[in-house]
């Protein structure tokens, strides 16, 4: 039996990985930057690439780098990464008849500006065109555009959220009351520290992306409607500010409550958004025991020296979706 009756082709994507870009755009001496990690791959009328090397169907994964480029630099959204990459999406289905699907992955570093004093005794102000890098802290934005119902039809599938947000309390968590057995050493404490590198993401309800004006590019005239991808720099803030917010605020029982009321929250408080998920990996800080020299760092309140331990670690995982 040859290979041709043992197998097929069941599924094709390719593309560019790891286009990096930054972006600025001035507005007079008021600058803004953008620093973008982009991914974007393709589907659709590929296959005799694979199957009869036959390379009339590719577009070069060089190409679509020089258009994630392009973008970049003529894009009107390109300071939001969901509207960019939607953009980006967009352009790649719109331009070639042949490519029914692009997926695009941004990536946004975290760039602040610096606060610099004007004069002595005066509050710093955020500088127009100096920054920082504040944080490990990653912004992300997949997006699926769809063209499978036609050019004239896209839909824009958007998965938004954040990476390696690191947060610890000194107090206000506890875990008891759980299962106790023969391989259980773990002992019950009503006061620990809480640290964990957040790892969220949220799915919004599909887009209708709006016809192309002139068969090649598209303009995404939809509003930035709050609670939309449109918007994704509000939504972005807004589940920002509730994780830290519950994280800071709850008395923990465990992980597994506080991380419910932080997707409870999000979803309550942004219409467009369907699911919420969350990656809780347990940062452990143990108490040194000084029993040796007669010290008690055991026992809270009076636990004040920890070794950070960096494995093995819990990790508590849960989505939260829109009933």
């Amino acid at each position: 039996m040859s290979t041709e009756e043992l197998s097929y082709l069941s599924h094709a994507r390719y593309g560019k990985d790891k286009v990096r870009v930054l972006r600025v755009v001035r507005d007079g001496a008021w600058h803004t930057v953008v620093e973008y990690n982009v991914t974007a791959l393709v589907e659709g009328a590929i296959e005799t690439s694979y199957t009869k090397a036959d390379n009339s169907v590719v577009v070069a994964t060089d190409s679509i780098k020089n258009i994630t480029y392009y973008l970049a630099k003529t894009s009107p959204y390109v300071l939001v990464p969901e509207r960019f990459a939607i953009h980006l999406g967009t352009h790649l289905v719109s331009k070639y008849a042949h490519l029914t699907k692009a997926f695009v992955a941004v990536e946004q570093l975290r760039w602040a500006r610096v606060p610099v004093a004007q004069g002595a005794g005066q509050n710093p102000k955020p500088h127009p065109h100096s920054f920082f890098r504040d944080g490990d802290e990653k912004r992300f934005a997949q997006v699926e555009i769809d063209a499978t119902a036609g050019k004239d039809k896209l839909v824009a599938r958007v998965t938004s959220g954040l990476r390696d947000l690191l947060v610890l309390k000194s107090t206000g968590s506890g875990f008891e009351n759980f299962v106790r057995d023969e391989y259980t050493t773990l002992a019950e404490v009503d006061d620990r520290i809480f640290s964990t590198s957040v790892d969220l993401s949220y799915t919004f309800a599909p887009l209708p992306v709006p016809a192309p004006a002139d068969g090649q590019g598209r303009e995404l005239v939809a509003p930035a409607e709050k609670g939309t991808a449109w918007d994704g720099d509000a939504v972005a803030a807004a589940a920002r500010g509730v994780t830290l917010e519950v994280f800071a605020t709850d008395e923990s029982a465990s992980v597994q409550a506080t991380l419910y009321r932080m997707g409870q929250r999000i979803v309550a408080e942004n219409g467009g958004v369907q699911t919420v998920s969350y990656a809780l990996p347990n940062k452990h800080y143990v108490p040194v025991d000084m029993k040796y020299i007669g010290v008690d760092n055991l026992s809270p309140p009076k636990a004040e020296v920890f070794v950070p331990l960096a494995a093995p670690s819990g990790l508590i995982t849960a989505t939260v979706s829109r009933k």
